[in-house]
């Protein structure tokens, strides 16, 4: 029998399937085929129609699960939009710039552990070698970099810290916060410090605290430039730990003041405790009282000497109480009626620092740069005037800001170019250097940074020093710019990553060649 059509086959299995009585025969009939065939066909097409239909669930459960993965689809893709890339380079940068920002290897571990699946997140010592590796680079790096800028430093503030015994030297150029030495050492002799200070050719002025090592090497420093023919250096002494001391010795006299205070509070509040009916308090009055007296016999002790300290610290500011431009010979005057006052024994230390005569180094150069900056005096004196009152606006004191424009007036009539010789004049009284403060806050960061590291090793030192002198300030007056601009380095980029991927032999030829342009 010749293939039935597929619609004859449908056909004779509906007769079989959902016909009436005969309607199988008829269908047969109709067709041409035997009832036999019509039951096979039906058969057939009934297990066709169940193996169509394979087991699983509903079709609205199907399009819940569509919907879902819908939105699984797009909760994916804004993360990926919003993702880091953290390949292979991003990883290394990574690692380098948290070891140079204070991060200890196991804490930079855990935060890529946070960002990254378990599989791709390096170990901790995979990140020891990427540091490692990225210190030594920077110390190619610096080596470069510092032959353009030591030589450039005009001031430096020079301190030494200490890592497990062993001396770290630092030297901070203040305007610019650049870090141009930070070099272990075995020793902090003055021969140590002479010949670290041997790169620093265009130095005009140090400012370091009185220890006996760092203040004969910059003396014998300062010998040798002598006897080559150059200028001799102005050799300030910190008012930093000036300041520290005196602070330090009246803070001991307030803690007295404190103790005795206490106590008479103590027996006043005993004896309005014991008052009432029978009871005899005179004793206690009595002993309240004497301890009342000792108290404002304390704190009148403390106010004496915390006056004497501000008449002592108002000589080493740039402009006396009375407005006028401090000098050496009035500084001088008043420091020696303040070490009159200071005679007991445990002022000896502050006597000692107010005696020596580089604490007032700042006033010598300051008048030196003045006279330089503007030769005309009596234009001098009142734009210095001038600059006295635009401060003292700016600090939002009473009526500054009008008399500041009347000395405007006053410049004017004094010479035409007032206003230019106002900007060296300005600059001059800005560049001011009278504490290490710099290399004291530097050395804050190391202390912090030594607590997370083991050892502060030489290549760690060289990679925080260039992280910090590539990283451009937040706020102030340096604001988006790192101290390598400020400073006035002129070379392709100051990006910290990009540094670190850059031949040091080709950062000296753009360097040489920035310098040969300019």
């Amino acid at each position: 029998m010749p293939a039935l059509p597929a619609v004859v086959w449908i056909g004779n299995a509906a007769a079989v399937l959902c016909g009436a009585h005969g309607d199988v025969t008829a269908q047969a009939q109709s067709v041409g085929c035997s009832r036999q065939a019509a039951y096979d066909q039906a058969d057939a097409v009934l297990d066709a129609v169940l193996q169509a239909r394979p087991p699983g669930p509903d079709r609205d459960t199907l399009r819940q699960q569509v919907s879902d993965l819908r939105h699984q689809v797009a909760d994916l893709r804004r993360q990926a939009t919003g993702s880091v890339d953290l390949g292979p380079d991003r990883l290394r940068h990574f690692a380098a710039c948290a070891c140079a920002m204070g991060l200890s290897l196991n804490q930079t571990e855990e935060l890529l552990a946070l960002l990254l699946p378990p599989d791709q997140a390096p170990d901790r010592s995979t990140l020891g070698r990427w540091v490692q590796r990225a210190a030594t680079q920077a110390g190619h790096l610096l080596a470069v970099l510092d032959a353009a800028t030591r030589p450039a430093a005009d001031t430096l503030c020079l301190d030494e810290i200490f890592f497990h015994g062993r001396p770290v030297l630092v030297g901070v150029e203040p305007h610019s916060f650049a870090v141009l030495l930070c070099a272990r050492a075995d020793d902090r002799t003055a021969a140590t410090w002479q010949q670290t200070l041997q790169p620093f050719t265009g130095l005009r002025q140090v400012v370091h605290d009185a220890g006996t090592g760092l203040c004969a090497g910059v003396a014998a420093f300062d010998s040798q430039r002598r006897q080559q023919g150059q200028a001799p250096l102005w050799d300030g002494l910190d008012l930093f730990h000036t300041e520290q001391e005196a602070q330090r010795l009246l803070g001991r006299i307030w803690r007295g003041v404190e103790t005795l205070w206490h106590r008479a509070e103590g027996l006043e509040a005993r004896v309005a405790a014991g008052k009432g009916p029978g009871r005899d308090t005179r004793g206690l009055q009595a002993k309240a009282r004497c301890a009342w007296r000792q108290a404002f016999a304390c704190f009148a002790r403390y106010e004496h000497w915390e006056g004497v300290w501000r008449r002592g610290r108002a000589a080493l500011e740039v402009f006396r109480p009375d407005g006028a431009l401090n000098d050496r010979a009035w500084a001088e005057r008043e420091l020696l009626a303040v070490r009159r006052e200071l005679r007991a024994g445990y002022w000896r230390k502050l006597r000692a620092y107010l005696q020596d005569r580089r604490l007032l180094a700042f006033l010598d150069r300051l008048h030196t740069r003045l006279a330089q900056a503007e030769p005309r005096v009596e234009l001098r004196t009142e734009l210095v005037e001038l600059v006295r009152l635009e401060r003292a606006a700016r600090r939002g004191a009473a009526g500054a800001a009008v008399r500041a424009a009347v000395q405007r007036v006053l410049c004017a009539k004094q010479a035409d170019d007032w206003a230019a010789g106002y900007a060296r004049v300005e600059e001059a009284l800005s560049g001011v250097v009278r504490a290490s403060s710099a290399v004291e806050c530097v050395n804050s960061i190391l202390r912090m940074h030594q607590g997370r590291h083991r050892n502060l090793s030489q290549g760690l030192l060289d990679l925080k020093r260039l992280y910090w002198n590539t990283r451009a300030f937040r706020g102030g007056k340096r604001r988006d710019q790192c101290p390598y601009e400020l400073l006035g380095l002129r070379q392709a980029t100051c990006d910290f990553g990009e540094l670190l991927h850059k031949d040091p032999a080709q950062l000296a030829q753009e360097l040489s060649t920035r310098r040969t342009a300019a």
